[in-house]
């Protein structure tokens, strides 16, 4: 197998070529070394080099890397820019400005549901809450990969598995140590050059919550702390 270079990353190529000019959240470009671990000890495909499969998982993740860290969508290399969208379990579509300012987690978590059956209240969560509050939970990340794929460019469509180890906090619940997973299924459509125009996701949010609810209530008073999230940050998502 061949090897990557020290400080490469093999499932975002982008961030080796990436300019001296992108403003980054962080103040950098993202490190996912940690992450790439869990993703290699717990996926359940590893496709081969160059595959369609591979090729499609890299791709995604090299676009939630640019949702989540970079600042300005001009740096953005992989969607078209006037033609994004992006559609979650049949809501209104959003475009590139509203995703980026409301970050992959609240974009994908967003729902319609009545106030007291929210589970998780994007509307009420910021860019930086929402990336804390599962840093928190997932302290080595949140990985994921592909577990197949359905049909090639230019209209992708993949089922995915997602999934992290819930060792922090997370809104007052305490960790169980425990595996937490859901699946679902994905269509992108690309233009000529390969860059997403639409990704339309479909997948039941109470298969991530109902691992993340299962831990017992924090009491303020019992934490240490007295701060019911007061867990270090270790890696990005």
């Amino acid at each position: 197998m061949a090897t990557v270079p020290a400080g490469r990353d093999k499932y975002r190529s982008f961030l080796d070529d990436e300019s001296d000019n992108v403003q980054w959240r962080h103040g950098g470009p993202p490190t996912y070394d940690v992450v790439n671990q869990l993703f290699e000890q717990g996926r359940t495909k590893e496709w081969e080099k160059g595959s369609l499969e591979e090729l499609v998982q890299n791709a995604i993740k090299i676009w939630e890397m640019e949702l989540s860290h970079k600042v300005r969508l001009q740096d953005f290399k992989s969607i078209n820019h006037e033609k994004f969208n992006l559609i979650v379990n049949g809501r209104e579509g959003l475009k590139e400005e509203e995703a980026l300012k409301m970050g992959s987690y609240n974009a994908l978590l967003k729902n319609s549901l009545p106030k007291e059956f929210k589970y998780y209240k994007a509307d009420e969560e910021s860019f930086e809450s929402s990336h804390e509050a599962f840093r928190s939970a997932f302290p080595r990340g949140f990985a994921w990969e592909v577990i197949h794929v359905y049909s090639g460019p230019p209209l992708i469509s993949f089922k995915f598995r997602h999934w992290g180890i819930f060792e922090g906090p997370f809104k007052g619940h305490a960790p169980t140590g425990e595996k937490v997973e859901f699946y679902g299924i994905a269509t992108v459509k690309v233009d000529e050059g390969l860059k997403v125009e639409e990704v339309e996701v479909y997948y039941d949010p109470a298969q991530l919550f109902g691992g993340l609810l299962k831990g017992a209530p924090i009491s303020i008073s019992s934490s240490p702390t007295h701060h019911a999230s007061a867990c270090p940050f270790h890696s990005p998502s």
